[in-house]
């Protein structure tokens, strides 16, 4: 059985080592950046409710997490990756329903498992499309079809917002026209790996860093707690 010393999935990354993806692993800090900024808002009211500081502290745990992926590059950091990102997004958007239900927990149960069914039904078709850290290799698109739920969540977001002329539509809009092109470029990583010599991985740090700044603004600046 061959024995996998190191995940390489991305262009960057050419032997082992801790640094040797220095720029994918550096710009995780646009994840701190984010969860810093969204912080300083959540932590200024009278009463400071926990569960929003908790899915800002989420947010930036998804710039560590990924950190130690693309410096380790082991099956554990990996995994350690996929969770920190899933588990915020799950809880943003789980926060975000009870926020827009008026606090209402009835409400909130029955939108967040008519989303996790939807989100069941997509992780299912587009499971052909995850990492496989026996080979070291991705499916279609550079494993990004894995991301197609949170896509369609921010589409669905984005529809709702607009058409009620919600005050965070903007906000929402603009993070789901980053998050696109992130995509693009963590698709397109090993495409154009010959020509950059870097690949374009890291961008899709950077522009995810600003798509969760600007979801988590929005969500403190536009959905507040009924204490504030």
């Amino acid at each position: 059985m061959k024995t996998v010393l190191f995940i390489d999935l991305y262009c960057e990354r050419t032997a082992a080592g801790f640094w040797n993806e220095p720029i994918n692993a550096l710009s995780n800090v646009a994840f701190l950046i984010a969860a810093y900024f969204a912080l300083t808002v959540a932590i200024r009211r009278p009463r400071r409710d926990w569960a929003e500081i908790i899915v800002c502290l989420m947010a930036g745990a998804i710039g560590i997490e990924s950190f130690l992926f693309h410096t380790m590059a082991t099956p554990w950091s990996e995994r350690a990756d996929v969770i920190a990102i899933w588990s915020f997004v799950a809880a943003f958007v789980l926060l975000i329903i009870y926020r827009s239900t008026k606090e209402n927990l009835v409400r909130t149960a029955r939108i967040a498992g008519i989303a996790a069914l939807i989100t069941a039904g997509v992780f299912w078709v587009t499971s052909g499309d995850v990492t496989t850290e026996a080979e070291n290799t991705v499916g279609p698109l550079n494993g990004s079809l894995q991301y197609l739920p949170a896509l369609i969540a921010l589409l669905a977001f984005s529809v709702i917002t607009w058409r009620r002329q919600h005050p965070a539509k903007g906000y929402v809009i603009g993070a789901c026209l980053v998050f696109l092109t992130s995509l693009m470029f963590r698709s397109l990583d090993l495409s154009l790996c010959a020509a950059t010599g870097i690949g374009t991985h890291f961008m899709w740090h950077m522009l995810n860093g600003l798509m969760v700044g600007v979801l988590l603004q929005a969500l403190v600046i536009h959905f507040p707690p009924k204490s504030a």
